[in-house]
C-alpha cells in the first residue's frame, strides 16, 4: 500500500518507519522547515504533499492546529484517511470549548475561568483564594513549561506566575484557563475511532510529565508513560463513550483521549487529546498484535473493530538531551545536533525514533528539541515492562542524554486507589 504521512512539526517520524519496515511505499512531508532533517535515511520524503494525495492510498494527519480541515475535506472527497475535524481540532486546542462540550453531553466538569488578560486573571484569584492551574489555550499550550500548578491554598503562587507571564509571556499566552485544582490519580482514558465507533480494546495510561524522577521539576511534553488495554470500564464509559454519536456524526478517524484527575468523589477530565499522543503511540504500537500498516489501514477504511493486543503493560522512556524541555537554540547546537546515537550491541528492538536521522548508517540527533528516542518495553507485570524497557536504555549511549528512572513506579500506589474506588472495573 501507498501511505502519506503529513506533519506540522516531525511528530509521527517512526510511525512512518514503521509502517515502511513492514514493506509499504511511504512518502513524509514536514511543514516546519527547521526540523525537515529528522527521519532522513529512515522514511522518504515529499516536499508537497497535496501533489501526492492521488498517489495514497492512506493519507495520516499527525496533529490538531488546522490539520482536521484538510483531513476532514479529503474524506468527503473520499480519500482514506486518519486525522481530525475542525470540531476535534477545536476540541484540544481551544480548551473553554472543550470543557463546554463534555459538560454539553453530561460530563462532570471542573469549575474553570477564561482570560485573556493577566490583570483580571489575578483581581479573580484575589477576590476567591484557592488552587489553581494556569493553562494556556492555543499553540501556546504546546509550550509545556507554561503549565502552573499551585500549591498555595491561598493562590498566592498562581499569583506570582501570573504576574511573572504577564511581563515575559504576554505576546505568546493570548488566552489562558485557570481551573481549580483537585487532587487524586491522574490517568487518562483513550480509544481508537473508526469513523463509526470505538474500536476495542481501550487504553488506560499514565503520563510522567515532570522532569525529573519523583515527580519534581518543569513540565515537559512527555518524560515516558506507562499502560495496558482494558475492554469498557467506568472511566471510559463516564467520559468518551458520552461523545461516540457526536464523533461519528463528524466522521472522526484516529486516536482521542481525555486526562482526567479522579478521587473517591468523583472523575474530572482535565483536557483532550484528539490525535495521535507522543510518545503515546509508540509505545501503543508494542502492544498491538498485528502490523502497525494493516492497524492503520482498517481504521482508515472503519473495517476493523477490535484487535488484538498484548496481556499485561507496557512502558516507553523519553531520552531526551540538552535544553530539552527548555527551547536554546545555541545549547542545542553546541550540545545536542547531530550528536552520534551508540548501541552497545547491535539491537534495537523496542527502540523508537523520534528527532532522529540515519546518516551513512549512523544514527544520529536531529531536529531542535532534543526529544530523541523514546524505549519501550512490554510484560505480563509492570515490573517486567519496566525491566525491559530500562535494560534496553542500557544499551544506549549518546553524551549528554538524560531521562526518568522511575516511569511507571506510580503505579503500585495508584492501581490500590483506582480499585478500592472501583474505576477499573470492566464494565
Amino acid at each position: 500500500m501507498k501511505f502519506l504521512f503529513v506533519s506540522i512539526d516531525a511528530l509521527i517520524n517512526d510511525i512512518a518507519w514503521q509502517v515502511a519496515k513492514e514493506g509499504h511505499d511511504v512518502r513524509y512531508y514536514i511543514k516546519n522547515k527547521n526540523v525537515r532533517d529528522i527521519a532522513d535515511g529512515f522514511v522518504p520524503k515529499t516536499e508537497d504533499w497535496r501533489r501526492d494525495v492521488d498517489w495514497a492510498d492512506v493519507i495520516v494527519f499527525d496533529d490538531v492546529l488546522g490539520q482536521g480541515k484538510d483531513a476532514a475535506r479529503l474524506r468527503a472527497k473520499g480519500k482514506k484517511v486518519i486525522g481530525g475535524t475542525p470540531y476535534t481540532d477545536k476540541l484540544e486546542d481551544d480548551r473553554s470549548f472543550g470543557q463546554e462540550e463534555l459538560k454539553k453531553y453530561g460530563v462532570n466538569i471542573l469549575p474553570y475561568q477564561e482570560f485573556n488578560s493577566f490583570d483580571e486573571a489575578i483581581d479573580f484569584v484575589k477576590a476567591n483564594p484557592s488552587r489553581y492551574v494556569i493553562k494556556p489555550s492555543g499553540e501556546a499550550q504546546n509550550i509545556k513549561r507554561l503549565l502552573f500548578i499551585g500549591e498555595s491554598d491561598n493562590g498566592e503562587d498562581v499569583i506570582q506566575v501570573l504576574e511573572s507571564y504577564k511581563r515575559a509571556w504576554a505576546k505568546h499566552i493570548k488566552v489562558f484557563q485557570l481551573q481549580k485544582r483537585v487532587t487524586g490519580v491522574e490517568i487518562a482514558v483513550g480509544a481508537f475511532f473508526n469513523g463509526n465507533e470505538f474500536m476495542l480494546p481501550i487504553n488506560i495510561n499514565f503520563e510522567h510529565k515532570k522532569l525529573f524522577p519523583g515527580n519534581i521539576g518543569p513540565s515537559t511534553g512527555e518524560m515516558g508513560t506507562s499502560m495496558y488495554w482494558s475492554s469498557e470500564n467506568k472511566i471510559f464509559n463516564a467520559t468518551l463513550k458520552k461523545l461516540e454519536p457526536k464523533l461519528k456524526k463528524e466522521g472522526y478517524i484516529g486516536y482521542i483521549d481525555i486526562n482526567c484527575i479522579v478521587n473517591a468523589s468523583g472523575i474530572y477530565p482535565l483536557e483532550f487529546t484528539s490525535r495521535f499522543g507522543y510518545p503515546t503511540i509508540n509505545i501503543q504500537q508494542e502492544g498491538i498484535s498485528m502490523p502497525i500498516s494493516e492497524f492503520f489501514y482498517g481504521m482508515a477504511s472503519g473495517t476493523l473493530k477490535n484487535f488484538k493486543t498484548k496481556n499485561g503493560f507496557q512502558v516507553g522512556v523519553r531520552i531526551v538531551m540538552p535544553p530539552y524541555p527548555f527551547k536554546d537554540e545555541k545549547t542545542f547546537r553546541d550540545c545536542s545536533k547531530d550528536a552520534v546515537i551508540f548501541f552497545k550491541k547491535p539491537n534495537v528492538e523496542g527502540v523508537h525514533i523520534v528527532d532522529t536521522k540515519l546518516v551513512n548508517g549512523q544514527w544520529l540527533v536531529a531536529g531542535d528539541t532534543g526529544v530523541v528516542l523514546v524505549v519501550c518495553g512490554t510484560g505480563s507485570t509492570l515490573k517486567q515492562a519496566r525491566a525491559q524497557a530500562y535494560a534496553r536504555v542500557s544499551n544506549i549511549m549518546i553524551p549528554s542524554m538524560y531521562y526518568r528512572t522511575d516511569i511507571g513506579e506510580r503505579w503500585y500506589e495508584d492501581s490500590d486507589k483506582l480499585h478500592s474506588w472501583g474505576y477499573l472495573r470492566e464494565m
